[in-house]
């Protein structure tokens, strides 16, 4: 464990964090982590944009009545949707009309931010949750459901799987997430000197990310020493598949329960290598 000013009391002082999540992102997490004593660093693995076109989901926006259902999986999603929508039509008032489903208590507060309450949130904060517990779901069809979705990348279960019950399934691009692919020195540093106790992913293309720029500076066996700290199993899939192992997973599947999950990590670590 590494050096931190904080007070020794709390449950994560010295130990180091890196996270690797999309910079607008990222600073929540950051601010979690330092409640609990934690030095944070920041390394930004992606860079979220728009879609490269909106056709799509302009079309969608213009035909918004006509859906029953509308999905969100991310906060990203809600942000490019509302946004783009807000632009086209002045307010998204027509969501009041539409029953929403969201993928996570998080996603769910960020919905209500903008003035609209989910329908739905699945108990488990998966897509396949979202599946085996959506409404109705054995009498979907003709049901129409809209799912925003990242552009390139990500999960095809949720269109796949609600098609094969029978629904009406539309999906768009409402966003894309690219790797970044620099290295901040100050994380360059750490990584060489031995400083970083754990990584946190937040999400599969954030591995793959985080691995090309790791591969970039030749710091694969940097992680030899470090804690592989995962959201949930999805994620820890592609932990296990490109990185070759996950250390630790989050439970509940939410920024909360890695940090929980962290901290047993953390109490394990100081009873078996005092």
């Amino acid at each position: 464990m590494k050096t931190n000013s904080l007070s020794p009391t709390l449950p994560l002082t010295n130990t180091t964090v890196l996270v690797t999540r999309a910079d607008r992102q990222s600073d929540n997490f950051v601010k979690l982590l330092q409640q609990y004593g934690t030095t944070a660093l920041s390394m930004s693995c992606l860079c979220i944009a728009p879609p490269t076109n909106w056709e799509l989901t302009d079309n969608a926006l213009t035909n918004i009545n006509e859906f029953d259902w509308l999905i969100f999986t991310s906060t990203n999603g809600i942000d490019y949707f509302c946004n783009r929508m807000i632009n086209n039509q002045g307010n998204i008032n027509a969501l009041k009309n539409i029953k929403i489903a969201v993928v996570g208590s998080k996603t769910a507060n960020h919905l209500i931010n903008y003035g609209i309450t989910p329908s739905f949130t699945p108990p488990d904060f998966v897509s396949d949750s979202l599946i085996e517990c959506f409404p109705n779901k054995d009498n979907l069809k003709g049901t129409k459901i809209l799912y925003p979705k990242l552009e390139a990348g990500g999960r095809e279960n949720i269109p796949e799987e609600l098609s094969s019950l029978g629904a009406s399934v539309t999906a768009i691009p409402a966003y894309q997430s690219n790797c970044n692919n620099k290295i901040p020195s100050s994380i360059v540093s750490a990584f060489k000197e031995g400083k970083i106790d754990v990584v946190t992913f937040a999400s599969p293309k954030t591995v793959e990310c985080f691995y090309q720029m790791i591969q970039s500076i030749g710091g694969e066996s940097f992680l030899n020493n470090i804690c592989i700290a995962s959201i949930g199993p999805v994620t820890s899939v592609v932990c296990k598949d490109v990185l070759g192992r996950v250390d630790v997973e989050a439970q509940p599947y939410t920024l909360n329960g890695l940090i929980k999950a962290i901290i047993k990590w953390n109490n394990y670590e100081k009873n078996h290598h005092k």
